[in-house]
């Protein structure tokens, strides 16, 4: 078998078997390639795409090219989320204590932002001392004790991924859904779920813009689920506004204290119960959906879900205080206040643009090497429907110098659309 003869057959847009995408990333992974003939064999899978069952055979040897971790000890179904990357996108620390109140056993992977989405990593990083870096018996010891973990992909999960993905980003090959799919669909693999619920976003702040790619990217997800037994569950999601009013990362980690205190409602609510609903049907701990979100509001109520967040936060080293006291958090040095220039309805918003100026103030990264302020960012004051006078609070922005405030200002003076009009408002959850 030679590389060359597998691109050839690719761009003649011929069928690779499974025994020939194992060579390809066995070969990537052990660097038998140069970078040139692994992307010239990306670009080939991105214009010619792939078949369900290359999807598959590509993400289950993506999986396999690192280690995968094996959570079977532990008695139960395991159930993971995945977010495909939003702003204020804070649902897995509202998701995974209130399912974990329930019963459920919840090992949920996460990851750090990169451009204008938010990262859980990052998140969980402003509570002060919490260790989110823990090896599989670790991981397992925590969910007998408390049934959930938030931990880090381990550094050798779905090596040939990461290798594929950083040469992805510079061809010009990110755009292709079965690669979009078998790159989540792999990591999910490898982290050990039993299944997997996705929410996947749409709209102006998300990777897929239409509806139409957005469902494409889910059933594709779906189908690679049931290629290889395991069970997913999708949701398509609107991005067309910052699914919470706070974005950045200590102050996110306030906004879903204050839900699971039960004093918040909104979108970012609205999404998480949706998606803790169809953890809880995957796990089993509910039969249908009105009786999962049911478990889910009563344990927001009688405050399980707060105090499962709080046990979490102690047994991996953090300090469990900051759930009383957010002056525990570390503190911006500067604030901004953004007002509304004119009278009207706020009409709609640029969700990338927003999540670029919560980046601005240092809220996020521009490289993977960037050190992030966890402190920055942007809380909002106005929601698209909402009717706003001259002179009305629309943000607030927070940093750790005014001129990054002002960075942030300027690119938020672009970013809402004011207007006599009162606009039509949109579902959160798109059903398909």
């Amino acid at each position: 078998m030679d590389i060359i003869d597998l691109i050839i057959k690719k761009r003649d847009k011929k069928e690779l078997t499974d025994k020939e995408i194992k060579y390809f990333i066995d070969g990537v992974v052990k660097q038998k390639f140069k970078d040139y003939q692994i992307s010239a064999m990306l670009m080939a899978m991105f214009i010619n795409s792939l078949t369900l069952n290359e999807t598959a055979s590509l993400t289950m040897a993506m999986a396999q090219s690192g280690q995968i971790l094996d959570f079977s000890e532990i008695e139960g179904i395991k159930v993971d989320k995945h977010s495909t990357g939003g702003v204020a996108d804070t649902t897995t620390l509202i998701t995974a204590p209130l399912c974990a109140a329930c019963g459920l056993s919840v090992i949920k992977m996460s990851g750090r932002g990169l451009g204008h989405t938010g990262g859980t990593i990052d998140k969980l990083d402003s509570i002060p001392n919490f260790n989110s870096c823990l090896t599989q018996k670790e991981a397992c010891e925590l969910v007998r004790k408390n049934k959930i973990v938030l931990m880090q992909a381990t550094k050798n999960l779905a090596l040939a991924d990461k290798i594929l993905y950083s040469l992805r980003d510079v061809t010009g090959t990110v755009e292709s859904i079965p690669l979009i799919a078998s790159s989540i669909m792999s990591k999910k693999i490898a982290s050990g779920a039993d299944a997997i619920v996705l929410d996947v976003k749409c709209g102006n702040g998300a990777f897929m813009k239409d509806i139409n790619s957005a469902k494409e990217l889910a059933e594709t997800m779906i189908n690679i689920g049931e290629n290889i037994s395991k069970n997913v569950s999708a949701i398509i999601t609107d991005m067309n506004e910052p699914l919470g009013m706070n974005i950045g990362n200590s102050i996110e980690v306030i906004e879903a204290i204050e839900i699971l205190k039960g004093n918040k409602g909104g979108k970012l609510k609205e999404v998480s119960l949706e998606l803790g609903t169809r953890m809880l049907l995957l796990g089993k701990i509910c039969k249908s959906i009105s009786e999962g979100k049911k478990m889910l509001e009563e344990n927001i109520k009688n405050k399980k879900g707060l105090e499962k967040l709080r046990t979490l936060i102690k047994y991996q080293g953090g300090n469990e205080s900051v759930i009383d006291n957010y002056s525990l958090f570390p503190q911006a040095k500067s604030k901004l206040i953004f007002t509304s220039l004119k009278s009207g309805y706020i009409y709609s918003m640029n969700t990338y643009k927003i999540g670029r100026a919560a980046l601005e103030t240092g809220a996020g990264r521009h490289t993977k090497e960037d050190i992030i302020e966890l402190s920055a960012g942007i809380k909002m004051k106005c929601k698209i429907g909402d009717y706003v006078s001259e002179g009305d609070i629309l943000a607030e922005i927070y940093s750790s110098s005014y001129e990054k405030c002002i960075k942030a200002k300027n690119i938020l003076l672009h970013s809402i659309e004011i207007s006599k009009n009162k606009p039509e408002l949109k579902n959160t959850i798109i059903n398909f």
